[in-house]
């Protein structure tokens, strides 16, 4: 996700041109996240506008306690009140559990994307409240062990390019395979190790090119992959059977 390196328009354009493209097939949850809360407002009104079925946003930089946390995600649910709100979460200074024990307490939060290894602390956080809760895993590499715990399901960048491995991660837990799902897992690593070697960011702009989804280059602060690399990187990705998981 760009969206903090992108301009006003920017961000509106891209959630209008998903809302249109899905064309109502699935949920479309629109990321507003942003230093600026009137610009997260305008934001959080024009994705109710054109059409999305939730928000989300990222803790945001700089906002450093629980108290100012708070109010930047009350200022999002008192705008857009109708509108399920999504937080992004992580295991970090502080508490993930804590956090979401205060921010639940907002009238349109409906649940969280929690990035982060601590499987205790996530299951504290699926745990908080039965009914309209959704809690999201971020972290790619551990999803076996976040579906173990429940999670509605997965939310990360490996996602954009081999999707059906994650998903059958998730149908072997849901029916007690889990020696299956965490096979699974072990070869969607080896894949993310190949990306994490490389570069992460430009790695995952080069494969969504080569993919059929030219996505441009990666905004500042990331770099794109060096040409010189490309050759390296597509044997290497091959050597650990990514075409396979692509195609799943």
């Amino acid at each position: 996700g760009e969206g903090l390196f992108m301009s006003m328009d920017e961000r509106k354009q891209v959630t209008e041109t998903v809302i249109d493209q899905v064309d109502g097939r699935v949920p479309v949850i629109a990321h507003i996240a942003g230093l600026v809360v009137r610009d997260v407002v305008e934001l959080a009104q024009h994705a109710q506008q054109v059409g999305a079925a939730g928000l989300s946003s990222v803790l945001p930089p700089l906002y450093n306690d629980s108290q100012s946390i708070y109010a930047y995600f009350a200022a999002i649910g008192t705008a857009v009140p109708d509108l399920p709100l999504l937080t992004y979460i992580f295991g970090g200074p502080i508490d993930a559990v804590s956090l979401m024990r205060e921010i639940m307490k907002i009238p349109s939060v409906a649940g969280a994307k929690y990035t982060g290894p601590n499987m205790y602390e996530f299951r504290e956080v699926v745990g908080l409240r039965r009914d309209n809760w959704t809690i999201f895993s971020g972290m790619d590499e551990q999803c076996v062990y976040a579906a173990m715990q429940e999670s509605s399901g997965c939310i990360g960048t490996t996602l954009n390019f081999m999707p059906g491995v994650y998903r059958e991660i998730h149908n072997s837990c849901k029916t007690g395979d889990f020696a299956q799902a965490q096979e699974f897992q072990n070869r969607a690593n080896q894949v993310t190790r190949v990306f994490h070697t490389f570069g992460f960011s430009g790695a995952l702009k080069q494969i969504m090119g080569k993919l059929g989804f030219p996505c441009g280059k990666p905004r500042l602060p990331r770099f794109p992959l060096p040409e010189e690399k490309w050759d390296s990187f597509y044997a290497d990705l091959e050597a650990v059977g990514f075409s396979e998981l692509a195609e799943m």
